[in-house]
């Protein structure tokens, strides 16, 4: 059964996909997996039907067959679970490759978002250009602590994985602020990511849906 997925029917990023259905677009195109896509606006996305699929009224959701699943994170490892591609067969390179999953989205996204949310939603706020050095300070600290295990590697751990895919995908969110740049093997590490053709399909695919 061909899964579906929900995205934005308008993206806020305009299409530069860094809206977390890209992130699973990029899973299914890595192994092969063809889907669907069922787009949702923002109103959509807080009525009954939706909220049934994902309570928090985000995107992306998951659905195949009687399955359905929300959380980026819990589609990308059910998708690297059950198609050939995304995870090592040993099974302590697959724990590791997982491992930066849960490091992506859990150590390093979430200063990465607080970027986000002291320049737009809190730019308003009198405290804010005040907080914004401290923001950007533990910005750094994750870069610098990243780019020292990564090394001179091309990936987080071997062969690529869904390790990297959620880690490539989490540092785009820091290209319009300049701070990737500072930190050169990371830039290269997220280029690399960007070049496979998975990416940009998933990538081609989200744009045009905001672009038509």
């Amino acid at each position: 059964m061909t899964p579906m997925i929900t995205a934005f029917e308008r993206s806020p990023d305009g299409g530069k996909g860094l809206a977390r259905d890209t992130r699973v677009r990029w899973a299914l195109e890595e192994v092969g997996q063809p889907y669907d896509v069922r787009l949702v606006s923002f109103a959509a996305m807080k009525q009954p039907a939706h909220l049934a699929l994902h309570p928090f009224g985000q995107i992306p959701t998951y659905q195949e067959g009687n399955l359905a699943l929300f959380e980026t994170g819990a589609i990308v490892l059910h998708i690297a679970e059950h198609h050939a591609g995304l995870l090592p067969d040993d099974a302590n390179a697959r724990a590791r490759a997982i491992t930066w999953m849960f490091a992506a989205l859990n150590t390093v996204e979430p200063v990465i978002l607080d970027l986000v949310t002291v320049r737009i939603v809190e730019a308003d706020k009198p405290w804010s250009k005040e907080r914004l050095p401290l923001v950007v300070d533990r910005i750094r600290d994750r870069l610098r602590q990243l780019s020292a295990r990564l090394g001179g590697a091309d990936w987080l751990d071997g062969a690529f994985s869904a390790g990297d895919l959620l880690m490539v995908s989490v540092l785009l969110r820091l290209r319009a602020s300049g701070i990737l740049d500072e930190f050169p093997d990371l830039a290269a590490y997220v280029a690399r990511g960007e070049a496979r053709p998975a990416y940009k399909r998933a990538f081609e695919a989200q744009l045009a849906v905001n672009t038509s």
